[in-house]
């Protein structure tokens, strides 16, 4: 079973991390146990050649960072060396039905050679050099033929499908159907990525979305968010394998999740009033902020409300499963009562790590007496409660990430 995360962002992409590097994805992707992972951003060229001077060939279509960069070996000798795809999102704005659209689209592509001769149809369109995730004024339709034309084994899916602003079903610049999206094409679009503010059974209200395989990928700015959603894929370790999976299913096991609330889209609201509203609340208002009367930013769960034809969340017979987990950095921090940025948190992270592998296998496999051996009866205990979905959520709004409590106020005092 390998865990891939496809959606990332390298340091050539606004407001990233310098250490979206090829060395600090390696490394983190060791610690938090991903095996597969997109490279990002592969239309923007200096980026290219960083990859082709720090990656070497792997599997068929893959690749893995040469040893001359790595940081250090692992934390134990069972954790696999990561491999790379070629991976890039791209933004597509344009008018369409009378309406400006802003879509996020990701490719993923079996090669350096494949990448470079698609950036080069694209540079016809639009700027690819200042920004790792450019801005395109495309048709996604166009798009998604232009991607086929230059690489008939390329993957393409919608990004995020329900982000307010820029996607597919976005509830400010998007569609009602993928059909008005891609139009004669639409049968080339086989997966939807879930975004981090919804999760399948929510989804799945919607019954024209039922022959799409359900992924879930980080789309993550800094190499320690990476996994904080991700795939499990029971495949041949090679392009192919994944293609076959995110096209047909076959060998997508599963994914992992967020909790859908933490996501910062959930609910309705307004950020600038600190308001957060239940689609009802929202309707009541009639979509207006009722301390200062401008327009509430419509969350997740209200457009997914909005489309839906079944009133339920619904697990579909022979759906995939899904898990919702927790970064560990957050656990560490809210079974102690620090923030993930203090030196006692990180330590106690790293610490872990050592002791017992990966992160992914922290959260998911091991038992929770192993774990408090080597740490806290409270983290350990915070684990277990992730386990068992017992956590308290407060819903993220208008840009704003909810939150995930552990423990009940006082608990741990």
């Amino acid at each position: 079973m390998y865990i891939t995360d496809l959606h990332i962002h390298s340091h050539y992409s606004r407001a990233t991390s310098k250490e979206c590097t090829p060395e600090y994805l390696d490394l983190w992707a060791r610690r938090k146990g991903i095996d597969l992972l997109g490279t990002g951003d592969f239309t923007h060229r200096a980026w290219r050649e960083e990859l082709k001077e720090k990656l070497a060939p792997a599997e068929d279509g893959l690749y893995r960072l040469k040893e001359e960069y790595c940081l250090e070996p692992g934390y134990r000798p069972e954790m696999r060396t990561p491999r790379f795809v070629i991976s890039g999102e791209i933004s597509t704005i344009y008018k369409k039905h009378g309406k400006v659209r802003k879509v996020h689209s990701v490719i993923l592509l079996p090669g350096l050679e494949e990448a470079e001769r698609l950036s080069v149809k694209l540079e016809a369109i639009g700027n690819l050099h200042s920004d790792g995730r450019p801005i395109l004024g495309l048709d996604c339709r166009d798009l998604l033929e232009m991607t086929l034309e230059s690489c008939p084994e390329a993957i393409f899916f919608p990004a995020h499908i329900w982000t307010p602003h820029f996607s597919l079903f976005g509830a400010f610049s998007g569609f009602d159907t993928i059909e008005e999206c891609f139009e004669d094409l639409t049968p080339h679009i086989h997966a939807l990525e879930t975004g981090l503010s919804s999760d399948p059974p929510m989804i799945r209200k919607l019954s024209a979305l039922d022959r799409f395989q359900l992924i879930s990928n980080s789309d993550a700015h800094s190499p320690s968010k990476m996994g904080r959603e991700a795939n499990l894929m029971d495949i041949d370790l090679s392009y192919e394998g994944l293609k076959k999976a995110i096209n047909t299913g076959k060998g997508l096991s599963g994914t992992i999740e967020f909790f859908p609330e933490e996501g910062k889209y959930h609910y309705d609201g307004h950020r600038k009033c600190g308001l957060c509203l239940s689609p009802d609340e929202a309707k009541a208002y009639h979509g207006k902020c009722p301390i200062c009367g401008k327009k509430l930013t419509t969350g997740v769960s209200h457009r997914i409300q909005q489309l839906a034809d079944r009133n339920e969340e619904v697990f579909l017979s022979g759906s995939k499963p899904y898990e919702s987990l927790v970064p560990l950095l957050e656990v560490v921090a809210a079974s102690t009562g620090y923030t993930t940025a203090s030196k006692r948190v990180q330590n106690q992270y790293q610490e872990l790590l050592y002791s017992l592998g990966s992160e992914f296998s922290i959260l998911r496999d091991i038992p929770i007496e192993e774990i408090k051996k080597v740490s806290s009866e409270w983290i350990a205990e915070g684990i277990a409660r992730i386990r068992a979905k017992k956590v308290i959520c407060s819903p993220g709004y208008d840009g704003e990430y909810g939150t995930i409590k552990l423990f009940e106020p006082g608990e741990i005092k």
